[in-house]
């Protein structure tokens, strides 16, 4: 694909600091700018290697940029998609990293210019780890990242967006919005939620955790503020994936209770070979 003259990346922390590493590395912008709250954060930025240069304004990061995204948390993509359009040039594309998709989506199609072309995106890739510290170049190799169609939706930015997160690594999937925040309410944010609370309900038992233990809740180091925003810009279908699981954990809870070994060795192995299947 043809690079870019000038990304503007607003938040480079671990996904927008991977986004500038790859794109560094693949010459798909002749300028990478970031953008970051404070001047320390861009001095890392900068000595990563995952942005030319940085600034605390995202007025002059995205004057004259090409191609701007937002790699922040999911409640400041809504506000920052609001703010930028004024400065924006005509047929600059946007697009972003944030988790949830169809309160973003609503929200910038609403307050964008109409010579401005949004498609948001998500990324399914990173770590419970945070910072520009943590970027690597090849983070999104392999990963599949979701991209947003609606009405609104310009069939020459959906392509041209396409062939960017392609180039990044990433395996492409097209879904609505909505789609989207049904899917990963299931496959990613009821992981987190069950990883959290089940520290809880271990908590006064933590001394002697084991390494499965430390596995499952991994991702319960997550930043906390992010997951805060994750969970009440999709809590539609959040609550829904909960409803699934409380239902599934109440079947095992009866299982047990009742001492059907039969019953509930037939669900574990069927579970397995699911889970196994994953792998292939």
């Amino acid at each position: 694909m043809k690079a870019f003259n000038k990304i503007a990346i607003i938040g480079v922390g671990l996904i927008g600091g991977s986004i500038g590493l790859a794109v560094k590395r693949k010459r798909l912008g002749r300028e990478v700018v970031g953008v970051c709250r404070h001047k320390e954060s861009l001095q890392r930025a900068i000595q990563a290697g995952a942005i030319d240069r940085g600034t605390l304004s995202y007025k002059e990061a995205v004057k004259e940029a090409d191609l701007v995204i937002l790699a922040i948390p999911v409640t400041q993509i809504i506000k920052m998609g609001s703010k930028i359009g004024p400065y924006l040039k005509k047929g600059c594309l946007i697009t972003d990293a944030g988790s949830t998709k169809e309160k973003i989506c609503r929200e910038i199609e609403k307050t964008v210019p109409r010579e401005i072309s949004f498609v948001g995106a998500h990324p399914m890739a990173g770590s419970e780890k945070r910072g520009v510290s943590e970027a690597r170049a090849d983070l999104f190799e392999g990963a599949i990242c979701i991209l947003t169609r609606s009405r609104k939706t310009k069939s020459i930015a959906l392509k041209k967006l396409t062939a960017f997160w392609k180039k990044l690594g990433c395996r492409i999937k097209v879904l609505t919005a909505q789609r989207h925040d049904r899917i990963v309410a299931l496959t990613s944010h009821l992981p987190h939620l069950a990883a959290t609370q089940l520290v809880k309900a271990a908590r006064e038992s933590l001394d002697w955790t084991s390494s499965g233990f430390l596995d499952t809740t991994r991702i319960a180091s997550s930043d906390a503020e992010i997951w805060t925003d994750i969970f009440l810009t999709n809590k539609r279908f959040v609550i829904q994936a909960l409803d699934k699981y409380i239902e599934q954990l109440r079947l095992a809870r009866d299982l047990i209770r009742k001492g059907n070994r039969k019953r509930l060795s037939a669900e574990f192995k069927k579970v397995k070979r699911t889970r196994d299947a994953l792998r292939k």
